[in-house]
């Protein structure tokens, strides 16, 4: 894997910002109700537009923020990963999401692999969760595969504070010990 501050090479991937290009992909993704069925539901492209926007707007206030995943084959927009710790939210995250055409590829687990190394080693962070609901068991699948555990339930901010939201995560040592660092 090769990085730089924002920018983070993996296998089959690139992780960079968001770029006004990747919004297709991001409002394809959005409006895609399997998909967003655990993160809100599905978007009409003007509301993925503000929440794109959200993403973007976060890089430049917190300096990270949810990577585009660009897949290096093609060049496409897949999806989205990598930190995300807006305000009231119950801990610092490494989330993510892939197009369907995409999913079940591994793709999530390589990103957020990625971004794991990214938050410990270049943000300086001393722990992450996954937010996922207790019914998402592919995304339960891909925490597992990071290493991380099934912390307990947690609460999230309005507008999703009435969503069964479970805290699956681990600290900067467990990663390092797991990943041989």
């Amino acid at each position: 894997m090769a990085s730089d501050k924002d920018h983070i090479l993996t296998e089959r991937l690139l992780l960079r910002p968001p770029l006004p290009e990747d919004f297709d992909g991001w409002a394809e993704f959005q409006a895609d109700p399997v998909q967003t069925r655990f993160v809100g539901g599905a978007q009409e492209r003007a509301a993925a537009w503000r929440s794109f926007c959200t993403m973007a707007g976060a890089w430049t206030i917190r300096g990270y923020a949810m990577f585009s995943m660009i897949e290096r084959s093609s060049g496409k927009w897949i999806g989205r990963t990598g930190p995300w710790y807006p305000e009231g939210w119950p801990d610092h995250e490494i989330g993510w999401g892939v197009l369907s055409s995409h999913a079940g590829k591994g793709y999530a687990t390589e990103a957020a692999a990625a971004s794991m190394d990214y938050v410990f080693d270049v943000l300086g962070w001393e722990r992450v969760i996954h937010c996922i609901d207790p019914e998402n068991f592919s995304s339960q699948k891909v925490a597992e595969r990071l290493g991380s555990r099934n912390l307990g339930q947690t609460r999230m901010p309005a507008p999703y504070q009435d969503l069964p939201v479970d805290a699956w995560g681990q600290n900067a040592a467990e990663w390092k010990a797991r990943s041989g660092r």
